[in-house]
């Protein structure tokens, strides 16, 4: 019996992709999938913090759970490459639901 050939992936970008900044991730969750919002936080007032977003993406949990074992690797291989990166106490409040 031979052995099955590996599939070819293929990455295509369609025309309309763009590359994006963001400092700020909202997230809802529910059975079905998990969505994400992605903004940039600008504060130009002590008392007021404004958040944009530009991006809404949803996620099934299958895909999600694989975005986290990416970014956990990842992340686990920067810090071993630049050393532990540091959360401020309040990193995040307000930016993740």
């Amino acid at each position: 019996m031979t052995p099955p050939q590996p599939l070819k992936v293929q990455v295509v970008r369609r025309p309309e992709f763009r590359e994006s900044y963001a400092n700020s991730v909202q997230m809802r969750v529910s059975l079905w999938d998990f969505y994400m919002e992605f903004g940039t936080v600008t504060q130009t007032e002590p008392e007021v913090v404004n958040i944009e977003t530009f991006q809404g993406v949803y996620l099934s949990p299958q895909q999600a759970k694989a975005l986290f074992n990416m970014l956990q690797q990842n992340l686990n291989q920067y810090e071993g490459a630049w050393g532990e990166i540091k959360l401020e106490p309040k990193a995040g409040l307000g930016s993740v639901q």
